[in-house]
């Protein structure tokens, strides 16, 4: 198969779902309407509620979703063959995903900004609301932990990005101030920016005392630093407590001094990083040697392929994005289509593109069935397997595989490192707003609730000893994080379509895909909960993920169960939601 066909093929699905149908969702079911008064002018303050740009809007909204998820799900899912796994990126993200983050975006803008827990909380009921903000808390904890663990593995692993990745904290400080004061545009300064981040990633591919290789520093595996620590656990833990110290001032800062601008950056990244493989394959048009399908793979496609690509097909915790930050910065209730349905799109073309890499990465296919051996092989090699696939994509168009690498790890971590602060600040929102729910007023001081954020997600990530070595943490959560976020996406989607039944709307284009993800989710959580973690079955117990797993398991079935009983109910004209 050659991969230009399975790229072209995919992208024009992909132009066609923005063009028509998102324009169908749109004008026909949400219904936008340019004279709404968004919460970002209704409740500006400069902090959170920032009438922005669109175009800066989609580089947040986009560079917070697309962290390394996109990336690893996809690159681990090739394990079942490449042909399941760009359908479901493809069709998942058209029918899914687009309808998904665009109308948790509208609903949440129709909501004064509230995120998609508190909104539960009028469209099902209190208890819903509180059980929902739970089953959030759990999940972005693991997403902290998730992308804490892979921006630090990844420092470790290329010491030559951390320059570039630190470089970009006073540029985008810099370009916040002069724009937010000047009322100037970001394109120019963060296309500046840019080139100071891609050239000292050049410089430090070829100079070695510009790579802050901590391994190095700490004497490598063989020296035992301190507390029975050999370097590279030793840089593992340094590294974790930087990002903590980064992310609790990031989160607190108002989004335009940092959160906008590098977001916008990052976005732009994006662009840069895709169209450069995406370049590759233009010109060196490699042939896939893995297997469209593997009828050897000894785990079950069904439900498992659905929960292991999660982001690049449908995440619940774009949802959070939506109704957490973006909602609170949409200019016109218009633009919700272009950051919203426009967002999933480009992420769904970074899943494509990840799977692109990974299945050109091998020579023969007998070399990808022995690296995708078995699906532990495949989740603990799919994040390098990414990096080095898209560094020889890179290669052709000439650029040296060495600095390949070294800036396509500068992309994975930019975007993993938005999605960690942003994630973050939504912890924040989450447990102010349990604060206020249990009458907690400490909880709801935005230093107390990141304090508690931050220390939490440290403690989850620096986990003792575990199949990984120390801090295996987000390692560990991996296989609950697809599960939760896409349970999650199937909550939200439910709660759009009460949203727009309510409305006397069609709700079919939201119901159909929640009922398919739930149906997916609620049987790949089950089985995993009940046969894999608990240890009732072949596996041994793992009471980390059995008790997250069952703790989320049983709120979201309550949750859906309440929801239904709402949904089936009929409504009278003053029932309507009268927010819309």
């Amino acid at each position: 198969m050659n991969s230009l066909v399975l790229a072209l093929v995919g992208l024009s699905i992909f132009f066609l779902g923005y063009r028509f149908y998102s324009k169908f969702i749109a004008e026909k079911i949400y219904r936008l309407d340019p004279n709404y008064v968004t919460p970002a002018h209704k409740y500006k303050d400069g902090v959170d509620f920032v009438p922005t740009n669109r175009f800066v809007l989609w580089g947040h909204h986009y560079s917070s979703v697309a962290g390394a998820a996109p990336i690893i799900g996809p690159a681990i899912a090739v394990y079942w063959g490449w042909l399941p796994a760009v359908l479901w990126v493809i069709l998942g993200t058209v029918f899914a995903a687009g309808v998904h983050d665009f109308g948790t975006l509208v609903l949440s803008v129709r909501n004064k900004g509230q995120s998609v827990g508190t909104i539960a909380s009028r469209l099902i009921g209190k208890r819903a609301k509180v059980l929902f903000l739970f089953i959030i808390l759990i999940l972005v904890l693991m997403v902290n932990a998730v992308f804490a663990w892979a921006i630090a593995k990844l420092f470790v692993s290329f010491p030559a990005s951390v320059l570039s990745i630190f470089i970009q904290i006073p540029l985008a400080i810099w370009i916040g101030y002069s724009v937010y004061k000047k009322k100037g545009s970001m394109l120019l300064p963060s296309i500046i920016a840019l080139a100071f981040m891609y050239g000292a990633a050049v410089v430090a591919s070829k100079v070695p005392a510009l790579q802050v290789d901590l391994v190095k520093w700490f004497g490598g595996e063989e020296n035992t630093v301190m507390f029975g620590l050999n370097g590279v656990s030793m840089a593992f833990f340094v590294w974790i407590v930087v990002l903590m110290v980064y992310v609790y001032i990031a989160s607190t800062l108002p989004v335009w001094k940092l959160l906008q601008p590098r977001d916008y950056i990052n976005s732009h990244q994006l662009v840069i990083g895709l169209l450069m493989l995406y370049a590759g394959v233009l010109f060196a048009a490699p042939t896939i040697t893995a297997p469209a399908t593997n009828p050897d793979a000894s785990m079950s496609i069904f439900p498992l392929l659905f929960i292991t690509i999660a982001c690049g097909a449908i995440s619940g915790f774009h949802g959070l994005v939506s109704s957490g930050t973006s909602s609170k910065q949409l200019d016109k209730e218009t633009d919700a289509r272009f950051v919203g349905y426009a967002g999933a799109v480009g992420e769904g073309m970074l899943a494509l593109l990840s799977i692109i890499a990974v299945t050109t990465l091998f020579s023969t296919g007998a070399d990808f069935k022995n690296a995708y051996s078995s699906f532990a092989a495949a989740s603990s090699g799919g994040l390098g397997n990414f990096i080095n696939g898209a560094a020889q994509l890179a290669a052709g168009i000439g650029i040296p595989a060495e600095i390949a690498a070294t800036i396509v790890a500068v992309i994975v971590i930019s975007f993993a490192a938005t999605s960690l602060d942003t994630s973050v600040r939504l912890m924040r929102y989450i447990i102010s707003e349990l604060g206020t729910e249990y009458n907690v007023p400490a909880l709801t001081k935005a230093h107390v609730a990141t304090t508690i954020a931050v220390g939490s997600s440290a403690a989850l990530v620096l986990l003792p000893e575990g199949p990984n070595g120390f801090g295996s943490g987000g390692y560990l959560l991996w296989p609950l994080f697809g599960t939760s976020n896409q349970l999650l996406a199937g909550i939200s989607l439910l709660l759009v379509s009460i949203w727009l039944k309510r409305q006397g709307r069609n709700f079919m284009p939201t119901f159909l895909p929640m009922v398919f993800l739930l149906f997916m989710t609620i049987w790949a959580m089950t089985k995993q909960v009940v046969f894999e973690w608990s240890g009732l079955g072949e596996a041994d117990a793992n009471m980390l993920l059995f008790i997250f797993g069952a703790a989320i398991l049983g709120f979201a079935i309550w949750i859906i169960l309440e929801a239904f009983s709402v949904l089936s109910k009929k409504t009278s004209p003053e029932d309507l939601d009268k927010s819309a």
